[in-house]
């Protein structure tokens, strides 16, 4: 058996330029290919197998971080490219409080650090476990700017909209230029389906991806998504739709065990065939862990809080 290769951190991570003055900085989506171990932990099993993108909005000197990434290494070869690129000022913003975006804050610990208060407490009451996860983050770097509900920002002369969001998690941030009606969406939505974090809080997650799609989107750009989609310039606000379907889907499970057995591209029936979204194989475990949850079958697997937290 062929032990899987592991390069160094960021070694694999493709820049990606979606729109002009925005950075992806891309990894994962590599068959054969983990960065932490062989055994189950939420960096290879969650972020890279899935696929993660982070952000960065930059004009002229100052450049704006959307999320720090996946380790320490990423995390400089960011910062590194901002640099070269003749950044002076750096500023960062949280999705949310979850492993795989915040695995990098201390790469930017002497820059402002923004996040929603419901972000940094969350990451202040999970610090022990944050710092102990396999693979560890420690010391955990926490934010030193909050704001609740909404926050206006410029970047150069880019103006940047940041609004909480409770969907995926209770704490989400998503970053909106409204000039270009581009949508910085962290895990709010996600391609093909959404993750499942927090069961109890769908009604919640339902009620705000209302309030997303009330926006004036025109483009969608995910943390966890088709590299191709995303360095096409992203998702079209059908995005929204999908995930919101499949989370109202979920809410039905409970009642509906055919509902429940379906895979996942039945579950999502005509969705499935959109250009709004790309099936991809590791999906389908997603899928059956999502609907465990909200239906704690006993022939289904267990969720997993531990991936759960970090996805």
């Amino acid at each position: 058996m062929t032990e899987p290769r592991r390069p160094p951190p960021g070694a694999t991570m493709r820049v990606l330029h979606p729109a002009p003055g925005i950075l992806g900085f891309y990894d994962g989506r590599i068959p054969g290919v983990r960065l932490w171990s062989e055994a189950p932990n939420w960096l290879d099993d969650g972020a890279y197998e899935l696929g993660i993108c982070t952000y960065a909005i930059v004009d002229g000197a100052e450049a704006l971080v959307y999320d720090t990434h996946i380790t320490l290494g990423h995390a400089r070869l960011i910062r590194h490219t901002l640099e070269q690129m003749g950044v002076r000022h750096i500023r960062v913003v949280l999705s949310h409080w979850h492993d795989d975006h915040i695995a990098g804050n201390a790469v930017f610990a002497d820059c402002e650090i923004i996040a929603n208060a419901l972000t940094a407490r969350l990451l202040e009451e999970n610090r022990a476990t944050i710092e102990a996860a396999d693979p560890p983050i420690r010391p955990l770097v926490m934010p030193n700017r909050l704001f609740d509900d909404a926050l206006s920002l410029t970047v150069g002369a880019t103006r940047v909209e940041l609004r909480q969001m409770d969907i995926h998690s209770e704490d989400g941030t998503v970053l909106l230029l409204p000039e270009r009606g581009l949508l910085f969406a962290g895990d709010t939505l996600e391609d093909p389906i959404t993750y499942v974090a927090e069961p109890p809080r769908l009604a919640a997650h339902l009620r705000d991806l209302d309030r997303l799609a009330a926006l004036s989107v025109t483009r969608i750009l995910p943390d966890h998504g088709d590299p191709e989609v995303i360095a096409a310039g992203g998702y079209g606000a059908g995005l929204i739709g999908v995930t919101r379907r499949y989370v109202e889907r979920l809410t039905l499970c409970a009642d509906r065990p055919d509902l429940a057995a379906l895979p996942l591209p039945a579950f999502l029936g005509d969705d499935a065939g959109s250009d709004a979204i790309r099936l991809f194989a590791p999906y389908e475990a997603v899928h059956r862990r999502n609907v465990a949850s909200v239906t704690g079958h006993p022939e289904s697997p267990p969720p997993d809080p531990a991936a759960a937290a970090h996805i």
